[in-house]
């Protein structure tokens, strides 16, 4: 990702979820699934803004009562798309931007302990 001081930059973050695997959406269906959530460190050169996701799957699992609401996930791979602003200040040259993404994976039985994983992306500075 290359980009200008004060200029509005964009990076792609691809996802795989493992075939028969989903995760929460960044917006689930009830008030105690973990969603999935990117967030970036400062970087000095780089302020992190909106993070757009894309459209979930609405879908409902054999472990789930017939009185609960389908679930609001991801499936298979999709791309999260992170907006960033360059700051006035920054030194031209390259960088990477340092993010974690948190996830809570389940299977069509049982879902599994929230994870925590870093991502990053390079970016220069013109």
């Amino acid at each position: 990702m290359t980009g200008q001081r004060n200029a509005a930059v964009q990076a792609k973050i691809p996802v795989t979820v493992k075939a028969g695997y989903h995760v929460n959406s960044n917006a689930p269906s009830e008030e105690y699934l973990i969603p999935l959530k990117l967030t970036w460190k400062s970087t000095g050169a780089l302020e992190g803004g909106q993070v757009t996701y894309p459209k979930p799957n609405v879908e409902r699992y054999e472990f789930q009562l017939p009185t609960e609401k389908p679930l609001s996930v991801y499936t298979g791979n999709f791309e999260l798309i992170a907006n960033f602003k360059v700051a006035a200040n920054a030194p031209a040259g390259p960088g990477i931007a340092v993010g974690q993404l948190r996830y809570q994976a389940c299977s069509n039985k049982a879902c599994y302990p929230p994870k925590n994983i870093e991502v990053t992306v390079q970016y220069q500075v013109q």
